[in-house]
């Protein structure tokens, strides 16, 4: 990897990181975003991209190839609050191009921002390359240390970026504190398979005191699964089977084939929610971005939208 005259060091592979990376090197700039897992298939990660997101796109010339991902469109946003069906948005009344809310798997839109990264720099998109620390010139940041394949790696680059989440390591190293403004939840997050009988579309569903929303990925519903903060361990202790019921319950639609895929407790992943922001993200050398710099909670699916952009600010700036 060369690490000769850089220009940006973005540690963190998701869309504020990558979406970053990509209008940089479209100024031509020397820019490393290193990502420390092989890939970006992790399935609970978010969904939603805004039409804002698309504008973006679209302002990069990219939006037709974009439109060929494959994804669902959700013009209308459905709730079913027990036996009563509700429309709470409607897309179609938007400024605009885009009047729907596409469902595209994050790891797709991450793998496309890549491509087009790599089409002008083939070295710029960095796997398998975590993150440890910082490199420091007096009070200035000027590098990260890092490793890949076991070793040791440090980069040097007039500004460094850290779009690395909610766990950012570099916030960690800055000695940053956030301000926590606290969530009254938490999240399971599992998928199904589709039944005959299901409901049309992805939608929240809210019946008996359960909520969860249903997203269409096609082949299968991926579901989010509200419980209250801190509530995700009893109801692993209460049992499958209960849970199980509990999905049924809250969506008759679905049959007991259908939940019956939730084999073990493996099939099933505890997102915490936190909503939280930095009072300051930049310092000389340094800048956090996304989820580092604020976490947002998931209602709306504002996440991705807002890290994008962050990016958007941070490229022009």
């Amino acid at each position: 990897m060369d690490a000769a005259n850089l220009d940006v060091v973005i540690s963190g592979g998701g869309p504020a990181g990558m979406m970053l990376a990509w209008l940089l090197v479209r100024q031509g700039l020397q820019v490393r975003v290193l990502e420390k897992h092989h890939d970006f298939l992790r399935d609970f990660r978010g969904d939603t991209v805004h039409p804002s997101t698309l504008d973006v796109l679209d302002a990069l010339g990219a939006g037709e190839a974009f439109a060929r991902v494959p994804h669902d469109e959700v013009r209308e946003l459905q709730a079913q609050i027990g036996d009563q069906r509700f429309t709470v948005a409607d897309f179609s009344r938007l400024p605009g191009k885009h009047h729907a809310i596409w469902l595209v798997p994050q790891w797709d839109l991450l793998d496309f921002v890549a491509d087009r990264i790599r089409e002008i720099d083939a070295d710029a998109v960095c796997l398998d390359t975590e993150v440890v620390d910082l490199v420091r010139d007096g009070g200035r940041v000027v590098g990260v240390r890092a490793v890949r394949d076991g070793q040791p790696l440090e980069l040097r680059a007039q500004l460094v970026v850290g779009a690395d989440g909610r766990g950012s390591v570099l916030r960690e190293r800055l000695g940053w504190k956030v301000r926590s403004f606290g969530a009254p939840m938490d999240v399971l997050w599992f998928r199904l398979p589709k039944g005959d009988t299901d409901p049309p579309s992805s939608m929240f569903q809210a019946r008996h005191g359960r909520i969860l929303v249903m997203l269409d990925r096609t082949d299968y519903w991926q579901i989010a699964f509200l419980v209250a903060k801190g509530g995700a361990d009893r109801v692993r202790a209460e049992g499958l089977e209960p849970f199980r019921e509990a999905i049924l319950d809250a969506v008759p639609a679905f049959d007991e084939a259908q939940v019956d895929a939730i084999a073990s407790w493996d099939a099933v992943k505890t997102l915490e929610v936190r909503i939280d922001r930095l009072d300051r993200w930049w310092d000389e050398g340094v800048l956090l971005i996304g989820d580092a710099a604020h976490a947002m909670s998931p209602i709306g699916g504002v996440g991705i939208n807002l890290a994008v952009q962050d990016a958007v600010a941070a490229g022009r700036i």
